[in-house]
């Protein structure tokens, strides 16, 4: 299965919804240059919507690790919603559900990302 993504924005969060399986940089490399281009037009608070992915390995771990940090340094952050079981069982394993703000829906994610 490949990777894709989608861009979308409500209000000033960018939504940005993951679809397929992510296991390496190579797929994320351009939706990495339009997270970059979304800090620099100040853009700095991201929604990753993850209905749709259905696998995420180490690799895709970092890239989201990768994002958190261009967020942060930015003066924004990254939230996270609708996590599969699996996906979610990787993050706790790896410890870094305490590292992302996790919501269970769109809405959610928006409102932890409104706060900040």
């Amino acid at each position: 299965m490949t990777f894709e993504y989608i861009i979308n924005k409500k209000d000033s969060i960018i939504i940005i919804s993951l679809k397929g399986e992510l296991i390496n940089k190579e797929q994320a490399s351009k939706m990495l240059e339009d997270v970059d281009d979304c800090i620099s037009k100040n853009e700095t608070k991201i929604l990753f919507h993850l209905n749709e992915l259905n696998y995420l390995n180490s690799s895709g771990l970092n890239i989201f690790i990768n994002v958190l940090t261009k967020m942060r340094k930015a003066g924004g952050d990254l939230a996270i919603c609708c996590v599969n079981k699996k996906i979610s069982e990787l993050l706790l394993i790896t410890k870094l559900g305490n590292i992302f703000n996790i919501s269970e829906n769109i809405e959610q994610g928006i409102a932890i990302l409104n706060k900040l």
